[in-house]
């Protein structure tokens, strides 16, 4: 089915609603480190398993949502989601305790992927398959936006009255997606019915499984250093809590610059992108750590930082490619991978915050991580040149 241009421009911008909602509920926690800890009397390393645990909500809820619903349509599942993405944050912002805060954070985290998985395939359908990648980084660009904007203003939110109150407008925000999605994204009349068992043939496939590790362990680089850029800022570089929101502004910009340059260039040349996109990570990594002392040498570093996200879209779309039937699952894997970087980046991090390398020790983590996802890729590009009926790296 052909859909028009104002059909398909209105449904990504709803789906890109829900996933600037996300998008804060996910990366804000990392501006607000110190106040979260200040409020419930622990120390910054503890609250970062925060970070991890919604991770692993996502690492666990996208392949279990995906496969028990398997056989619903995609659009009241995107319903379902969002509405529960929605709740968790109003529960998260009414939580009494630490131990409380914890739980709710994790089963916050359990619709992310499938939700991600599910609006990327909505989109990349309505498109032709030369456009995929554009597509996907449209519905991402949700995601991009809070980065960009949505975490610095909501970090300055939390410093100015409270953490509880972000979370509330992020469930606001979920809602408002809920009642966008529903008007606007259309039933695709076209929509391949799938079952668990179709969709479960994803987890057969190698090429599945590299692709993926690709981003789990590639992509964990930078999400070792931007887990602690707060207290990292604060305590190595010296700059006072109010910069903080600059510098997430910052780190906005460039992911903003690499999902547009990579979703374009994944239309164009998907190897290069993806090994491109790691050599670049690995490289930025490795000189972070050598500019901490200075605000003018750590912010430029910070914007570099952001720039890896042009990795997203690419591993988003080579899934596309070898996942075969089994795309809802695939695609709600790859966003299971990068909260599974999300959660080991941020252990990781914290483990080498507290080692003789400091704060400088997480640019080093990060570089480690970048260098061993490239050495996945080449992995995956041998891989794929030998196994029939695959399209190739």
């Amino acid at each position: 089915m052909q859909f028009s241009k104002i059909q398909i421009l209105l449904a990504i911008f709803a789906m890109a609603i829900g996933s600037f909602a996300i998008g804060i509920g996910e990366f804000v926690i990392m501006g607000l480190l110190p106040d979260v800890a200040a409020d419930f009397n622990t120390d910054t390393r503890e609250t970062g398993h925060l970070i991890s645990l919604y991770a692993l909500g996502v690492v666990i809820g996208a392949p279990l949502i995906t496969i028990l619903f398997a056989r619903l349509p995609r659009k009241p599942m995107l319903l379902a989601l969002i509405l529960l993405f929605s709740l968790g944050n109003f529960a998260s912002a009414s939580a009494g305790n630490y131990p409380l805060l914890q739980v709710l954070r994790f089963l916050t985290g359990l619709p992310h992927g499938a939700y991600f998985g599910i609006a990327c395939l909505v989109a990349a359908d309505m498109v032709r398959k030369n456009q995929r990648g554009m597509a996907v980084t449209m519905v991402m660009m949700g995601l991009t936006v809070a980065i960009l904007v949505g975490n610095p203003l909501a970090t300055w939110l939390g410093q100015l009255i409270d953490w509880r109150t972000v979370y509330h407008t992020v469930g606001a925000l979920g809602l408002l997606a809920f009642v966008m999605i529903f008007i606007v994204v259309p039933k695709h009349p076209n929509e391949k019915k799938t079952s668990a068992r179709g969709e479960m043939q994803a987890l057969q496939n190698p090429q599945v499984w590299l692709t993926l590790a690709i981003g789990a362990i590639g992509f964990g680089g930078m999400f070792a250093v931007l887990s602690y850029i707060a207290p990292t800022l604060i305590n190595a570089t010296g700059l006072d809590s109010h910069w903080i929101p600059v510098a997430l502004f910052i780190y906005g910009l460039g992911s903003f610059a690499g999902s547009l340059v990579g979703g374009w260039a994944a239309d164009r040349n998907l190897k290069l992108t993806i090994g491109g996109s790691l050599v670049w990570s690995a490289i930025v990594l490795a000189i972070f750590p050598l500019t901490l002392q200075s605000l003018w040498t750590v912010m430029p570093m910070v914007l570099l930082l952001g720039s890896s996200a042009a990795l997203v879209p690419a591993l988003q779309v080579r899934l596309m490619d070898v996942a075969g039937e089994a795309q809802t699952l695939a695609a709600s894997l790859n966003h299971s991978a990068f909260n599974a970087a999300n959660a080991l980046g941020a252990w990781l991090g914290g483990l080498a915050i507290i080692s003789p390398l400091s704060w400088q020790g997480t640019g080093w983590v990060g570089c480690a991580l970048s260098l061993a996802g490239l050495l996945l890729f080449w992995v995956t590009k041998k891989h794929s040149r030998r196994t029939p009926n695959i399209v190739s790296l």
